[in-house]
């Protein structure tokens, strides 16, 4: 008696039929394909990934983005810096580089992508986020708007693989502007804790091996890891926040709300445990004890009022 398939094994059925009904059309000519429906106007979209036979994702508007000001993110001048000049030489129609930002958690590494969004909307910028899980999906994302007038950012969060995973293959396609690969209008912008993306394992060490000339070559393995990284042009560390600079954070975020770090030396001393509890200074920390420490005491004057 047979075994009936595991989700896994459907899902990877699906996968490989969609693949084959997309290469078979490619064979059409022109007047039989497919034309890629409009898209609805929206600042950005989510890639949602369709479980259907023979039916592939769509573009979903998001209604409501959120979106945040360059001058609102504190302690990334470099970073920003960077980014933004990228971004304008891009929706300009000028030469410039996908980007890869890696370092500590909280640091307003995906803040920076909503930052230019905010920034260029205007001039036609729009953002796709496309979760890791379905990366190869790309092409059939380039598909949907590559006649489009608009300038994409395709927007990869917290992105990393780990061991056996292979959605990054997708994603190398578009980076090497291969022959299915990169357009004019797109942009990949991705995030990352991890300087090379893919989990790096001590056995990676014992592939290296030694050249004529004395020169130590990386093993396959750990060149795989390596060059995924590589394709991006243009690279943006992040470290975490001192003191002073989470204070600085802090203090810009509660001015937004109408305090002030310097009202009361007590708030000091409540944004410095609060960052000691979760064990990280950085932007979003500061931003998470600002809305905290002024809905409590917006809270406590309309009851003191009443």
């Amino acid at each position: 008696m047979n075994e009936p398939f595991s989700k896994e094994s459907e899902s990877a059925l699906i996968n490989v039929l969609d693949r084959l009904t997309t290469t078979l059309e490619s064979f059409l000519p022109d007047d039989k394909k497919q034309t890629p429906p409009a898209l609805p106007d929206a600042l950005a979209y989510r890639w949602q990934y369709s479980q259907g036979m023979f039916v592939k994702g769509s573009l979903v508007p998001v209604t409501s983005p959120q979106l945040i000001e360059f001058a609102d993110l504190k302690n990334i001048d470099r970073q920003s810096e960077r980014l933004f000049e990228n971004t304008s030489q891009f929706v300009h129609g000028y030469p410039a580089n996908n980007v890869l930002m890696t370092g500590a958690r909280g640091t307003g590494k995906s803040s920076l992508v909503r930052a230019c969004l905010a920034a260029f909307h205007d001039k036609g910028l729009r953002l796709i986020e496309v979760e890791k899980e379905h990366l190869n999906d790309l092409p059939d994302i380039l598909n949907l708007i590559r006649n489009n007038q608009h300038k994409y950012l395709i927007f990869c969060d917290d992105l990393s693989f780990e061991e056996g995973e292979n959605s990054y293959k997708g994603l190398k396609t578009v980076l090497d502007g291969s022959i299915v690969g990169s357009l004019p209008n797109v942009l990949v912008y991705a995030t990352s804790n991890r300087k090379h993306l893919i989990t790096e394992r001590m056995i990676d060490n014992l592939e290296t091996r030694k050249g004529d000339q004395g020169e130590i070559h990386p093993g396959d393995g750990l060149e795989e890891k390596i060059s995924l990284s590589d394709r991006f042009g243009l690279h943006l560390n992040f470290y975490g926040f001192t003191q002073d600079q989470y204070l600085e954070a802090v203090n810009h975020w509660l001015m937004s709300f109408g305090f002030h770090l310097s009202d009361d030396e007590q708030i000091r001393l409540e944004a410095i445990q609060w960052a000691t509890q979760r064990g990280t200074r950085s932007g979003r920390t500061a931003w998470q004890f600002a809305r905290d420490y002024a809905g409590r005491k917006m809270m406590n004057q309309t009851k003191t009022s009443s």
